[in-house]
């Protein structure tokens, strides 16, 4: 394991965990990467809260644009309106001095509500009052194409190119009605890789699958908000996450020998994201993959490796891991911030290859209960009780058996659980709408393992 901190930046570890024994012949080489990034220079490994994010590097470093849903469904009822607007000045509030932001009010276009010059002002008491102030424009009225506003805050960010960390956070009430399922596809496909993006859904009438999809692409975060009234502390919490943010654009390297291919990499904590897919191609037998911005924070990946097969006795390097920072933020050239190894050892003793890594077996078990709680909300959906049944009741067990205490409870939202230990549950009666989004919108979030 290698590691490197520079000024004002965190410092970042790796570990790997993993069985490296493998079974004669056998080629699939699995490893949970635990990445940990502390200090920054401001607070000294601890987490960062709303003071230390308020103090943390350089304002001039960060850009945040706040996108509102405006359309005429915000109006029913009043709440969500007065919520929107209290909680984006919340969110103003806790921005830092010097940190380049803007408010956009979203509909069936994308209209800048504050500075409204087409740039980003830049944070100051003053600033933050008049973007206060400007909040009374944000009135309800029109459609909803959420395409065009991610579109709007990639315009505001271009203008100002010399800062790295930019963030937005999105609110809707509502499904994207205004923009049909490609043209918003290409719209997030134009800004993926541009900011990143917390969205927020209040209410019930929006689209998890919408908001996951935005959020997922630009590397950030969706959930529900039932209730206008929590929106403030909601987005008040969101900002201060982004202004904890240090570096920006860091990407998972995985380096693999010839003939050894990377099957799949996946965020498997603090909640779970296939990367795979995103692959950017590094060099020989390289390839990146996007981890977006960090602050004080750890979080684990699931890399999964084909490496050609090796008789009994035979060793090798099946994949180096590697934080590198890209060459706009470290100065010319990529910058390796810190490694670790996997490794494959090929031996004829059962016991040793037949023995799972407890980190492994433990996101293979977050992963099937994602899959199982989301394919059970769906079914119930489709009206398809049994199906709906079996797997909330398999979700019910393996959330049981890993502890992952906070599906365990929101799962309790809808069903009766019988028998945690077998998976016996029964549907309770009248579940409410918000409570079968609650448990969709957070079913990707996992616990992790107890080292």
């Amino acid at each position: 394991m290698a590691t490197l901190a520079k000024p004002n930046l965190p410092r970042f570890d790796v570990e790997i965990f993993q069985n490296e024994y493998l079974a004669d012949g056998a080629r699939e080489v699995n490893a949970i990467v635990t990445v940990t990034a502390t200090g920054g220079g401001t607070s000294g490994g601890r987490p960062l809260g709303i003071a230390d994010a308020a103090a943390a590097g350089d304002g001039q470093s960060a850009a945040v644009v706040i996108l509102v849903d405006c359309s005429g469904s915000m109006d029913y009822p009043s709440s969500k309106m007065r919520g929107a607007r209290e909680a984006t000045a919340a969110a103003i509030d806790t921005v830092r001095d010097g940190v380049a932001f803007a408010v956009v009010a979203g509909t069936h276009e994308a209209r800048e509500v504050f500075p409204g010059d087409g740039t980003l002002a830049v944070s100051s008491p003053e600033t933050r009052a008049r973007a206060r102030e400007s909040l009374r424009r944000l009135t309800a009225a029109g459609g909803t194409a959420m395409g065009s506003w991610l579109t709007k805050a990639d315009q505001l960010f271009l203008t100002r190119r010399d800062i790295p960390i930019r963030h937005a956070i999105l609110l809707t009430d509502g499904n994207n009605e205004h923009e049909t399922a490609a043209e918003l596809e290409r719209a997030i496909g134009r800004v993926t890789g541009h900011f990143t993006a917390d969205c927020r859904g209040v209410g019930t009438d929006w689209k998890v699958e919408e908001l996951r999809k935005i959020s997922s692409a630009l590397l950030g975060t969706v959930d529900i908000v039932p209730e206008p009234s929590g929106l403030a502390e909601d987005f008040r919490s969101m900002m201060t996450g982004a202004m904890g943010k240090q570096v920006a654009d860091v990407a998972l390297r995985i380096w693999t020998p010839a003939n050894a291919v990377v099957k799949f990499v996946k965020q498997v904590a603090p909640s779970l994201e296939d990367l795979t897919a995103r692959r950017a191609e590094a060099g020989p037998r390289a390839g990146d993959y996007p981890t977006g911005s960090w602050g004080d924070e750890s979080r684990d990946y699931h890399v999964c490796v084909e490496v050609p097969a090796a008789a009994v006795g035979n060793e090798m390097l099946a994949a180096r891991v590697s934080l590198v920072l890209p060459p706009s933020v470290a100065g010319g050239t990529p910058e390796v911030l810190s490694q670790g190894l996997v490794k494959a050892v090929w031996t004829d003793d059962l016991a040793s290859s037949t023995r799972i890594s407890p980190q492994v077996a433990h996101y293979t078990g977050q992963a099937e209960l994602a899959a199982a709680v989301q394919e059970g909300m769906e079914a119930h959906r489709a009206g398809k009780v049994d199906l709906a049944t079996a797997r909330l009741g398999a979700a019910v067990r393996i959330a049981h058996a890993t502890g992952n205490e906070g599906t365990y409870k929101l799962l309790q939202k809808v069903v009766d659980v019988v028998d945690p230990k077998e998976g016996t549950v029964r549907f309770r009666k009248n579940v409410s709408e918000a409570d079968s989004m609650i448990v969709e919108t957070r079913s990707t979030k996992t616990v992790r393992v107890k080292k």
